[in-house]
């Protein structure tokens, strides 16, 4: 109930409203049956604005921390995210990955739409970078269509860091549903994961014209935080050249506020 009074009454049309959103390819997602819709990753806006104009619900997996915070204002966002459809995930690796696929199966044994980022963290810089291979086996384990989708201008929108959207159009893309049923029984296999995730990032790639990072997300955020961190400490002016000073401006801008 929640869900369609947010999407229809009250988020749904201020989304509208702030992003003036721009829609191609929404045939492409179908009608009816499950399915992964998976997307680039720019912007905390990206939760909301894609949900919100695609006919069918969308439920996404999203980190756990946004379920975890303390006191009311916590209370009150966990129940924010559950009733937009958001299903709590453990990033933290190993049995919480397991843990993370199957909730994924779940909702899509159910015939439903799931909603996932493979980047597996929001870009810092507005790069595509290495997708994790959880979207391929799940798409092979339930033998369901891949829809790629680009979010275009949601990071120039809300950029990490930034509380509040800036008012502007952007776009949404969404791709030919991608096949691999000619992998069924294969979702163990660590090269065929990996061939099919680096083909649903490409498709990804192909939509938002970003620019690739042949690394993972977290791990290139988490350098930049380090290189922001020195630089602190460092202080202003005690730089080695024009490089550590881009270094600079590009870390404490962007990366720190992650």
């Amino acid at each position: 109930m929640l869900y369609q009074v947010l999407k229809y009454l009250l988020l749904g049309p201020l989304l509208r409203l702030v992003f003036r959103p721009r829609i191609e390819g929404l045939e492409h997602i179908p009608e009816e049956g499950a399915a992964i819709i998976a997307g680039n990753h720019l912007s905390f806006a990206d939760h909301f604005v894609m949900p919100a104009i695609v006919p069918r619900r969308v439920t996404f997996l999203a980190k756990a921390e946004y379920f975890t915070g303390p006191g009311l204002k916590g209370r009150l966002t966990a129940a924010f995210f559950r009733g937009v459809g958001q299903i709590p995930v453990d990033r933290s690796g190993g049995r919480a990955s397991r843990a993370a696929l199957s909730s994924g199966l779940s909702v899509l044994r159910k015939g439903h739409l799931l909603g996932i980022y493979p980047e597996g963290t929001r870009s810092h810089d507005g790069r595509l970078y290495k997708g994790r291979t959880g979207v391929a086996s799940m798409a092979i384990t339930a033998g369901v269509p891949v829809v790629p989708c680009a979010m275009i201008g949601t990071f120039e929108a809300q950029p990490t860091g930034r509380r509040l959207p800036r008012a502007m159009r952007i776009t949404i893309r969404f791709g030919a549903p991608l096949e691999f049923s000619r992998y069924a029984g294969m979702e163990d296999e660590r090269f065929i994961l990996r061939a099919v995730t680096d083909e649903i990032m490409y498709e990804i790639l192909s939509l938002s014209g970003q620019e690739y990072v042949d690394r993972y997300a977290g791990e290139a955020k988490a350098e930049a935080q380090a290189q922001a961190r020195a630089q602190g400490r460092r202080g202003p002016g005690k730089g080695t050249g024009k490089g550590t000073g881009k270094t600079q401006g590009k870390g404490s801008g962007k990366g720190q506020a992650a």
